[in-house]
């Protein structure tokens, strides 16, 4: 269950691959480039390791938009995997229906040090390090609803790499992380916890949010990818008495979210004072009846 593969050249060297594309998240060809490639590096830093190079993965609308859009995606996804400190190799492009745009991954990692979703213990905190609500928010641009300050935070959130949050992951000594993608932070916990064979208590007033986010939730602002994590999660969740838009915000798939940390009390401390966007969220606890129990 954990974000990407790992193949072992050495006793100190494996490769860390991985993939992910899709549709357009915002209007603009260059952003979206750059928040696309993002979100495929994320799975690398996810697993503790340094991205290497990377292979393009385009489905083009040919005759229905001009080629300056592609090229501005593939300078925006070349730019984030230049700041990533990895190359674009190569890539492939298909006419398709609708533009869809991404990367395959390639990253270098120690196996003696590897993030896994599937090293969680009794009493480690959970650390997030980015705010959630980029589905909803996004729901709400494509409507030209979202104040200009929001879109800014969104987009902003979006683009910004895992990097720093991964390597001073591994600087405190952990081996338990995962990012928060397509299943929403629910869902992503939810697989460190049946990895992990744990049960995690995660504080739903203490989850960071996008500006914008909560409101959006509570307008009833929905997408159909939330209503697919929700069904999924359902017999997995004691809900406990969170409300209607907290659930909808916990369960919002995430584009290029942060990662999920788990780490003892002490290390705990000293990664959220390397990794200031971080808060803690929550705890592990011995297994219990449900995986996920919220507050």
């Amino acid at each position: 269950m954990d974000d990407a593969g790992i193949f072992v050249l050495s006793a100190d060297m494996a490769l860390v691959q991985t993939v992910d594309f899709f549709a357009p998240i915002v209007d603009d060809p260059y952003l979206f480039g750059q928040i696309a490639a993002a979100n495929a590096l994320s799975d690398v830093y996810a697993m503790g390791g340094e991205p290497l190079t990377a292979l393009a993965i385009v489905g083009f609308p040919s005759g229905k938009l001009p080629l300056t859009v592609l090229g501005d995606i593939l300078r925006g996804g070349q730019d984030k995997v230049h700041e990533a400190g990895a190359l674009i190799v190569g890539g492939h492009t298909i006419i398709d229906e609708e533009l869809k745009y991404g990367l395959s991954v390639t990253g270098r990692a120690d196996p003696r040090r590897l993030l896994t979703n599937a090293a969680a213990r009794a009493g480690d905190r959970l650390l997030l390090t980015k705010p959630i609500g980029t589905a909803l928010l996004a729901t709400v641009a494509k409507k030209g609803e979202l104040p200009a300050d929001e879109l800014l935070a969104l987009t902003e959130s979006m683009r910004a790499l895992n990097a720093q949050a991964s390597r001073a992951a591994l600087q405190v000594g952990a081996s338990c992380a995962t990012d928060i993608t397509g299943f929403g932070l629910l869902g992503h916990a939810s697989h460190i916890a049946r990895a992990s064979g744990v049960t995690l208590r995660i504080a739903a007033s203490s989850v960071p949010l996008l500006p914008g986010a909560r409101a959006a939730a509570e307008r009833g602002v929905r997408t159909g990818g939330a209503d697919r994590n929700l069904a999924w999660l359902e017999p997995l969740v004691d809900w406990g008495s969170v409300s209607d838009a907290d659930r909808a915000l916990l369960i919002d798939p995430q584009t290029s979210g942060g990662l999920l940390v788990a780490l003892s009390p002490q290390r705990a401390k000293d990664y959220l004072s390397l990794v200031p966007s971080a808060v803690e969220i929550g705890e592990v606890v011995e297994a219990g009846v449900r995986g996920l129990v919220l507050a």
